[in-house]
């Protein structure tokens, strides 16, 4: 092999394992801010209201964990990335907003 071909070599290893780092990272926070909101829900250590608060806090910070590990997307956004997080927004407000409007419905035709 030459030194040239040693060199690329290198470098992919380098990547892979920065890669793969990565991925331990965000594996490792993605389940401790899954299991944090668990564990406050479990033993009620604040009030309801707080907690409810606490879950909303750590969905979100999951989020950007997701976006930044998994996705690989930074906080430098190209345009591509931001059409892709506004499409997945509309995604979701429009399948919450329908589950919302369909068990309001239920409800009340229930008499609840």
């Amino acid at each position: 092999m030459n030194e040239h071909t040693r060199a690329v070599e290198d470098a992919g290893r380098r990547e892979e394992r920065k890669e793969f780092r990565s991925y331990v990272w965000g594996g490792g926070l993605a389940l401790v801010l899954t299991l944090v909101p668990f564990a406050l829900v479990r033993w009620a250590v604040i009030l309801p209201f707080p907690v409810l608060i606490a879950i909303g806090v750590f969905a979100l910070v999951q989020m950007v964990v997701h976006f930044h590990f998994f996705l690989h997307i930074g906080f430098r956004q190209k345009r591509e990335d931001l059409q892709l997080i506004l499409f997945s927004t509309l995604l979701l407000v429009i399948m919450v907003a329908g589950t919302i409007w369909i068990m309001a419905s239920l409800a009340m035709r229930m008499g609840m």
